[in-house]
Parts: C-alpha cells; sequence; structure tokens
C-alpha cells in the first residue's frame, strides 16, 4: 500500500477469548518475548479467526497479562485473543493444543465476559523448592515474618533499584524444604527470587544453587484471608 494512502481500518473484534496456559519444564526458560512469537505462529497454523489491529503493519490482537520471570514454571499464565468470528471455547483449546510445544500447554479457554484481565490479577501463590534443611527454613521464615522491611536489590532496565520484598509477602511458611509464599501484585514488581534473596540477606539462608521456583495460582487476591480466586470464573 502506498505510503501516502490512509491504512486499511480492521473491523472490531466480535468476541473475545481468555487463555490459561502453562510453562513447564525447560520451556521454563522461555522468555516473553519468545513466547509471544511461539504463540502467535500457533495461532496462524492453528488457523484462528484472529482480529487484527489497524494500520500499516497489522497484528493479531493478543493481550498478555501477569507473566511469569523468565527461568519461573507456572500453571497460571493468562492471555487474551480477540476474534473476528464467534467460536467455542472448545473449538480454540483443541485447534491450540496441536500447535503449541510441549512444555507450553493450553490448559483452560473461557469467552471473555469484558473488562480488564489484568485488572483481575492482583496475587500469586509461589511454590519455592530449594536444597535448605527443613529447620533452617522454618527459621528464616520466622524472622523474616517478623521484620516490617527487607530490603533487596535487582538489575533493572533502569539500572541497580533498592526496594522492599517484604511488604508484598501476605503469607510465607515452611513446608519441609520448600516454601509457599503468596505475593501481592505490587509496583515495583516483587518475584519469589526477591523473597528467597531477602531472607537469604536476613537471615543466612541457603536455598541451594537453583531454587525452582513455580507459579501455582494467579487471580484476584482477597488480603484479609490470602486466598486468590480465579480470574476465569
Amino acid at each position: 500500500m502506498p505510503r501516502n494512502q490512509p491504512p486499511v481500518q480492521q473491523a472490531p473484534p466480535v468476541q473475545r477469548m481468555r487463555i490459561r496456559y502453562a510453562k513447564r519444564g525447560r520451556l521454563r526458560f522461555t522468555s516473553h518475548r519468545d513466547f509471544s512469537r511461539a504463540f502467535e505462529r500457533a495461532v496462524f497454523r492453528a488457523r484462528l479467526p484472529m482480529s487484527y489491529s489497524s494500520g500499516f503493519n497489522p497484528h493479531p490482537r493478543i493481550s498478555y497479562a501477569g507473566a511469569a520471570p523468565t527461568g519461573s514454571a507456572s500453571e497460571a499464565e493468562y492471555l487474551e485473543i480477540a476474534l473476528a468470528e464467534e467460536v467455542t471455547p472448545e473449538w480454540i483449546e483443541e485447534q491450540l493444543r496441536g500447535t503449541m510445544p510441549d512444555g507450553l500447554d493450553i490448559l483452560e479457554v473461557v469467552t471473555s465476559p469484558g473488562g480488564s484481565l489484568a485488572d483481575r490479577l492482583t496475587g500469586s501463590r509461589w511454590r519455592i523448592e530449594t536444597a535448605a534443611e527443613p529447620a533452617a527454613a522454618a527459621e528464616a521464615v520466622e524472622r523474616f515474618l517478623a521484620e516490617e522491611e527487607v530490603l533487596v536489590e535487582r538489575m533493572t532496565k533502569k539500572g541497580l533499584r533498592q526496594f522492599d520484598c517484604r511488604g508484598a509477602v501476605v503469607t510465607l511458611s515452611a513446608d519441609g524444604a520448600a516454601l509457599d509464599l503468596v505475593l501481592r501484585h505490587v509496583e515495583p514488581a516483587v518475584r519469589p527470587d526477591d523473597v528467597v534473596t531477602g531472607l537469604r540477606a536476613l537471615t543466612g539462608f541457603e536455598p541451594g544453587p537453583a531454587p525452582l521456583l513455580t507459579r501455582v495460582t494467579q487471580g484476584t487476591l482477597d488480603p484479609a484471608t490470602g486466598e486468590i480466586s480465579d480470574p476465569l470464573v
């Protein structure tokens, strides 16, 4: 299309679907950018009737929300797609499951009720598998919870940044050598590895060379109970 001509305006979506997917095994090292490329290829191979953005370079309308840090496994990743035709969630799920790589697994598809998906993702529950002694893990957790503030540093896109990791922790407990953690989603974002860093700095806690971080659930946090509700309901 000549650049002096206005771009074609695409029709608005007629339907939106919300999708929960998992990152497992070696695929947990997939970055968000790599996943988005893999998902767009899967959408193309599955021949989903996607709605596209307007402009000179139209893209399928896909909205990602609350992506886990690279290297973390997850059973609760979410995205939303916009469609140009009405179909069933079951059909979308069937088509996608045959096109996604093993380890990036489609778990659930529902019709979007509208509103913001990101607004429904206000908390996460994590399981952190460590090589620590169970007694040391329990002691470190007790000392951490007794503090009002635990400062940690992390390299960000804007450089080295210091922030409090304690304020985002809703609940934290030791289950043998593993840690069960509920995090409130705040700005700046506090990650489970930040909490591990805080435990180490505060108590000398040694989690081992490569703790496995797994997001078990993600959704709307009840701050009074620490419970997390399903964002697709």
